[in-house]
């Protein structure tokens, strides 16, 4: 299950962030699709480093 986890974390935080970004600045202006890339990107690189493998 964790592998899976892995394999999609890069996949999720592509397709999320360039989908609910112009969303959001058009259904509720630039300053709540700021707010919401950061959210996005933040989350993103915490779960890309949580979940990241380095070789031995």
């Amino acid at each position: 299950m964790k592998k899976i986890f892995i394999a999609f974390t890069p996949l999720m935080g592509a397709f999320t962030f360039p989908l609910l970004v112009p969303i959001t600045i058009s259904k509720f202006g630039i300053n709540y699709g700021i707010i919401i890339a950061l959210f996005i990107s933040s989350l993103w690189f915490i779960a890309m480093l949580r979940t990241s493998e380095m070789p031995h």
